[in-house]
């Protein structure tokens, strides 16, 4: 059974945004720029990318694998 992930690369410093941003971006799993992530695709997840939009983008959406 696999999973549906999300790549998601910081693209932008939290530098200058509020501590809220910050905790976010580092809830992630973030510590330094250009850094990739793979991270499950669920309601949480999206939700903090979406709090971070500014900050982050998403490489790749891996949706139905067919093996």
């Amino acid at each position: 059974m696999n999973t549906a992930t999300l790549k998601i690369r910081l693209v932008r410093s939290p530098i200058g945004y509020s501590r809220r941003q910050k905790d976010t971006v580092r809830s992630l799993g973030f510590t330094r720029l250009q850094q990739v992530r793979e991270l499950p695709d669920n309601g949480a997840v999206r939700g903090m990318v979406n709090a971070v939009c500014h900050l982050v983008e998403v490489v790749e959406h891996d949706g139905d694998k067919s093996s």
